[in-house]
């Protein structure tokens, strides 16, 4: 949990994802985990640039203290997401996990060169996909200190 003026508030997740099975199941998981948290999710890259710039629907949405990013997405890609992020002053010190089916070499290496805080290829079976949710809690949100908004 992020502490804020000796208060401790929960953790803000962004969760950027297209497919609703693997949403439903990573937010399923990471409510049931130890970490008080909120998580937000959008299907696609112009919604999540909507909640960082707080627009529309989104004009109240609190900044993330944690972004989990898909790459392959309909109307703008994770990638380009994940670029626009750690260009601008304010969110480029927001971690960006990228959590993609994406097995190539290329999408690893663009993330990266995009300062992507690390890069995660989801398994297919649930359980361990389940699995590799619940590491990045316990690394995320409990071990590494995420930087105060």
């Amino acid at each position: 949990m992020v502490r804020i003026n000796s208060t401790i508030k929960p953790i803000e997740i962004l969760l950027v994802e297209d497919d609703v099975d693997n949403a439903e199941l990573t937010m399923e998981t990471l409510r049931e985990g130890r970490v008080r948290n909120r998580i937000r999710w959008v299907e696609d890259g112009e919604e999540a640039m909507a909640v960082l710039r707080r627009e529309g629907a989104h004009a109240s949405a609190p900044r993330p203290d944690l972004i989990l990013l898909d790459l392959q997405m309909p109307r703008m890609s994770g990638l380009e997401v994940l670029a626009e992020i750690k260009q601008h002053p304010d969110w480029k010190r927001i971690p960006v996990v990228i959590m993609t089916s994406s097995n190539a070499e290329k999408d690893l290496l663009a993330a990266y060169d995009r300062h992507a805080n690390c890069y995660i290829t989801k398994p297919l079976d649930m359980d361990k996909f389940m699995e590799v949710v619940r590491s990045i809690e316990d690394f995320w949100l409990t071990v590494v200190r995420l930087p105060a908004a």
